[in-house]
């Protein structure tokens, strides 16, 4: 198995290098934190952070969906 293609193949195929890649994909998985502990919060008090898990979920939508990642991933959100 060629290790370097599961380091390499993904990031081109959204007109990435590795380093870029793993930025944004740290950067998701960090608003993905945030939004679950907003998420856990709001479901031991429901008057906290009402909207807050929600926002973030569409703004990683639409971050995801709109510009050069939208324009290089596959389609595989059209579904």
């Amino acid at each position: 198995m060629d290790l370097r293609r599961h380091f390499i193949e993904h990031p081109a195929s959204v007109d990435e290098t590795y380093g870029e890649h793993a930025r944004a994909a740290l950067g998701f998985a960090a608003s993905l934190a945030a939004a679950s502990v907003a998420a856990a919060v709001h479901a031991v008090v429901p008057a906290l952070c009402e909207r807050s898990a929600s926002r973030r979920v569409c703004a990683l939508y639409d971050k995801m969906t709109t510009g050069k990642r939208a324009a290089n991933a596959p389609q595989r959100l059209a579904a």
